[in-house]
């Protein structure tokens, strides 16, 4: 089954400007994430790059990168965030397909591999799906009843010591504007129960992308800015505070407030890259198809 609603078309957005990308420039160092080490000399993980075919994953690596390079201009801040070892959560936003690319070319040149989480249908793919699964994709089949099985998953790689990437939204986002709309609870779930069988907290990393959804994928050129903010962990020590007396599963309150932090996050970080204030009247609800208020 497809997902309700349909994404707007390029023409529902303005192209990312090269005033709005200066004056970014002027409060954050912007890299970019399409080569090696685009913050600096730091220690790759070693183990993980030889444990995910390392051969395969630089040949997928550097055939992603020069195909962003060839259509679009990719700038990045924040990337130093990203641990050089030990598990970690990066929830992104999902506007385009480039939301998927750019955070996973990213982490691999800083030298990680995360896990990632990712619609089955891609793992059919011709030649591209194959590539997903050999660099680490996560298949999640949607509207199978097969939640759990998939927390589960994701709750086991985090608890071996393997990081994770979640597009949280699950689909790509139906607001008419491209803001980020309600997220999937499940993301929310996973670090939770993650954080109780580990006995400490996992930080989380927003990543918002945005400049893409202007793109003619057809005949990109004049190249557009994309430019991802990948900001700092999300506090959210609070909601742990009790967690050895949850019984069977996290609190629904902690996932439904842990959700709301991650998104208010991914929207501070997609308006600051936008150069504008999200909309007033609230988020996009994706149960119901219109804007819901924040609080």
């Amino acid at each position: 089954m497809v997902s309700p609603g349909k994404p707007s078309p390029r023409s529902a957005v303005k192209p990312l400007s090269d005033e709005q990308v200066a004056r970014l420039a002027r409060k954050h160092k912007l890299v970019n994430p399409m080569h090696n080490h685009p913050t600096g000399p730091r220690r790759d993980n070693v183990d993980e790059i030889n444990a995910q075919n390392p051969k395969a994953t630089q040949r997928l690596l550097d055939a992603c990168a020069w195909v962003v390079r060839s259509r679009c201009k990719p700038k990045a801040w924040g990337l130093e965030n990203v641990p050089e070892e030990g598990v970690f959560i990066t929830a992104c936003t999902h506007v385009t397909l480039f939301d998927v690319f750019i955070p996973m070319a990213a982490m691999f040149y800083q030298g990680r591999r995360p896990r990632y989480m990712a619609k089955a249908e891609m793992a059919s793919w011709p030649i591209i799906g194959k590539w997903f699964q050999l660099v680490g994709m996560q298949p999640v089949p949607r509207r199978k009843g097969e939640a759990l099985a998939i927390e589960n998953e994701s709750i086991r790689i985090l608890t071996s010591g393997r990081p994770l990437t979640i597009w949280p939204e699950g689909t790509l986002t139906r607001d008419p504007q491209k803001w980020p709309m309600s997220l999937k609870p499940g993301m929310a779930y996973i670090a939770l129960e993650a954080c109780r069988k580990l006995g400490r907290e996992i930080p989380i990393f927003p990543a918002a992308t945005w400049g893409a959804a202007s793109i003619n994928h057809w005949w990109p050129w004049p190249r557009k800015n994309v430019v991802m903010g990948y900001g700092s962990a999300i506090e959210y020590s609070d909601l742990l505070a009790d967690m050895d007396s949850w019984g069977s599963a996290p609190p629904k309150e902690a996932v439904t407030e842990l959700t709301r932090r991650v998104r208010v996050r991914l929207e501070e970080i997609e308006a600051e890259i936008r150069g504008e204030e999200p909309p007033a009247e609230g988020y996009w609800d994706y149960r119901t198809m219109k804007r819901v208020p924040r609080n």
